[in-house]
């Protein structure tokens, strides 16, 4: 029973992954850059923010 239900789910996943819209390398390309700048530009602004609140916070602790 158990061994059915095994081999109709993997049919199931073969029929879904023909239906994929597979990325050509171009677009894997360009959107893995976009994710690397976005993840720059995020660590820059965390950084720069982290940096200026230490500032602000030493001025008044100290």
């Amino acid at each position: 029973m158990k061994t059915k239900k095994v081999k109709n789910f993997f049919q199931e996943v073969k029929t879904e992954m023909k239906k994929v819209n597979w990325p050509t390398k171009d677009e894997t390309i360009k959107y893995t850059m976009v994710v690397i700048f976005a993840t720059i530009a995020v660590a820059a602004y965390l950084g720069a923010l982290d940096a200026l609140l230490f500032r602000v916070l030493d001025t008044f602790v100290l």
